[in-house]
């Protein structure tokens, strides 16, 4: 009977950890350019950067799609103590997935998506490394 149970608990403790790793643990965010993004494959990531949409700005992003995807985009408005003040800004989301080991960069300009970009458009490179 006591066999059984330490063989139950070694059991249930392998799988913990086996789904825990499946589920890939935490999706970490970057907002400073300047630190290293390292990564596994088929780990997810988010770039936030501080946008303002209702300026008609937008972050684009440029990156080689063999080696991340983009999942998904989303804006978040800054928090204003519970009031929506219109024009203020906030945070756009980018969710992205390593596909292959590798390495590159994801560059973001912000710029009106009718226009074409120019020098003075801000711009911020990210890189990443996948293990």
């Amino acid at each position: 009977m006591k066999r059984a149970l330490v063989i139950l608990s070694a059991l249930v403790l392998l799988l913990t950890g086996l789904l825990t790793g499946c589920v890939g643990g935490t999706v970490s965010t970057y907002t400073d350019s300047t630190q290293p993004i390292n990564l596994n494959q088929n780990q997810e990531f988010i770039i936030a950067l501080q946008a303002n949409p209702t300026t008609g700005y937008d972050w684009q992003p440029v990156f080689d799609a063999g080696l991340v995807s983009q999942v998904k985009k989303d804006y978040q408005q800054d928090d204003h103590s519970g009031q929506q003040l219109v024009g203020s800004g906030g945070t756009t989301f980018f969710t992205f997935k390593a596909l292959k080991a590798g390495q590159g960069k994801i560059t973001f300009t912000y710029y009106r998506p009718w226009e074409s970009p120019k020098a003075e458009d801000k711009q911020q490179a990210f890189n990443f490394v996948i293990k």
